[in-house]
């Protein structure tokens, strides 16, 4: 063999092996351009819920963190649904990347407001400051505890002119990033904030006017525990605050419009993880199945997009479940891979056969 074919075979080798393995990372860092494209282009046309959604109800969601953290490897990424609990799960498995996947365009509008609070914040209590319209209590730093927090944050009234001033402050910041939003996004967007506000910490679920009626409030969510006692939420410390807005920062956490039983979004995701090497650490799916079953054809579908994703065994789903209509809910983790297979062999024809026993 002479010396040019030598060199032109040690090209090819590194053509077939070493260029893919570049070319498939996860991106450390996506531009503002790329971020937007990919809000807009992976979206799907948005659906009507009956609720609002601003905030979890799941007052039980950092209980299935411990053993979600044994069966899956960081790094990988992370597909959930709904508002601020995606934060807890993705700081607790170091996910590089985030996908937030919503039937709600309010959602993926309520995820840019979070995410231009991230980034303008330089410490947890500022962030909770700019959230609800409070002004900073006096005596709080990084040591602070979350309980800490929301206890003196409780103990002070919202202040209208610290409203405008965030929501002008949070459109600017947008605006700056090159992100494209409509008039009604603009309302939609004003209209969050002022469920924030109103409500404060003691924001809950489904509120009337957002006030409190004996339901889990954000407050309760983010000073919760797993069950031995750890605190766990994305507010529970400044290192996971930090986590999280390391990510929002580098436009790693996606918010999409996207419908889990539709032609596109999950699809599209799943494509574009598969084309970078990467699996699917975990799905929550919160119980957004509890809907599907309602209809053959819609839990179907939502199986079908799912079997696009890439999976390992370790790739796992967390769900919420509640025994009874207003009831607590519980939160529950099963493998994904084990999921499709039951599926495909014909073992899953009701909400029932993916309930926890």
């Amino acid at each position: 063999m002479t010396i040019t074919h030598r060199i032109r075979n040690v090209a090819l080798v590194i053509c077939l092996f070493v260029v893919p393995l570049w070319s498939q990372d996860l991106p450390s860092r996506i531009s503002d351009e790329e971020f937007w494209r990919m809000v807009s282009e992976f979206s799907e046309d948005g659906g009507y819920f009956q609720f609002d959604n601003f905030m979890s109800n799941e007052d039980t969601l950092q209980w299935v963190i411990p053993d979600l953290k044994l069966r899956t490897k960081p790094g990988g990424v992370f597909i959930g649904v709904g508002p601020e609990q995606n934060f807890t799960y993705l700081a607790a498995l170091e996910s590089k990347m985030v996908f937030i996947i919503d039937l709600r365009r309010q959602n993926m509008l309520e995820h840019l407001i979070y995410k231009a609070l991230f980034e303008m914040s330089a410490d947890r209590a500022e962030f909770v400051s700019r959230l609800f319209s409070r002004p900073r209590p006096s005596g709080l730093d990084t040591s602070s505890t979350a309980a800490m927090m929301f206890e003196r944050f409780k103990l002070i009234s919202g202040d209208m002119k610290l409203l405008a001033e965030n929501k002008r402050r949070v459109i600017d910041h947008l605006n700056r990033r090159g992100f494209k939003l409509s008039q009604d996004d603009l309302d939609r967007m004003d209209y969050i904030y002022g469920a924030f506000f109103e409500g404060g910490p003691d924001l809950t679920f489904a509120p009337t006017r957002f006030f409190n009626g004996g339901q889990t409030t954000y407050s309760t969510l983010m000073t919760a525990t797993d069950q031995q006692g750890e605190a766990r939420s994305f507010l529970s410390s400044e290192d996971k605050f930090r986590y999280v807005q390391d990510l929002q920062k580098k436009n790693l956490i996606v918010p999409l419009v996207g419908d889990f039983a539709g032609t596109k979004a999950i699809r599209v995701v799943g494509e574009y993880i598969r084309s970078r090497g990467a699996t699917v650490t975990a799905f929550y799916a919160s119980n957004v199945e509890q809907y599907l079953f309602q209809n053959t054809e819609e839990w179907k579908r939502f199986y079908r997009n799912l079997e696009t994703l890439p999976v390992d065994e370790s790739s796992t789903f967390i769900r919420s479940f509640t025994p009874l209509p207003g009831g607590k809910w519980f939160s529950a983790i099963a493998s994904i891979k084990d999921g499709l297979k039951a599926f495909s062999d014909g073992r899953i024809r009701s909400y029932a056969d993916i309930m926890p026993r």
